[in-house]
C-alpha cells in the first residue's frame, strides 16, 4: 500500500474505533465493515498495534469475531482489556463476549426491521 493510502486506510479505521460506543463492543472485522474496508480485519489489528494514537482510542472495545478477547489469557494486556470492558458493564460467559447482546453496530433482525419489534409501539 503507498504511504497515502495506508494513512487513510488508518484514519478511518481510527475514527471507527472512536465511534464504539462505551459498554460495546466490535470485531476487528466489523470495525472494517464500518471504516469501509470490508475483509481488512487484520489491517484493523496492525493499525491498532501500530497507531500512536492508541492510547486515546477505546482499543479494548475491539475482539475477536468469537466475541473473545485477542490476548493471550494470563496475559497484562488481557487483564486490563477485561477490567476495562467489565468496568462498562460488559460481561464474560466462558471468555466470551455475548457480541448479539453488547455488538456494536447492532445489527436489527429481519423482524425488528420490518416491523419494530422491541421498540415502543
Amino acid at each position: 500500500m503507498k504511504a497515502s493510502v495506508a494513512d487513510d486506510a488508518a484514519t478511518k479505521i481510527c475514527t471507527a474505533i472512536a465511534r464504539v460506543p462505551r459498554g460495546r463492543v466490535c470485531s476487528y472485522g466489523g470495525i472494517a465493515r464500518v471504516a469501509g474496508l470490508p475483509g481488512r480485519a487484520r489491517l484493523v489489528g496492525t493499525v491498532l498495534r501500530t497507531s500512536p494514537t492508541k492510547r486515546e482510542l477505546p482499543w479494548f472495545r475491539i475482539l475477536t469475531a468469537s466475541g473473545k478477547l485477542a490476548f493471550p489469557e494470563g496475559s497484562e494486556p488481557y487483564a486490563e482489556q477485561r477490567r476495562r470492558l467489565e468496568a462498562e458493564g460488559v460481561s464474560f460467559v466462558n471468555g466470551r463476549v455475548d457480541l448479539k447482546r453488547f455488538g456494536w453496530p447492532r445489527e436489527a433482525s429481519l423482524d425488528e426491521a420490518l416491523w419494530g419489534m422491541g421498540e415502543a409501539q
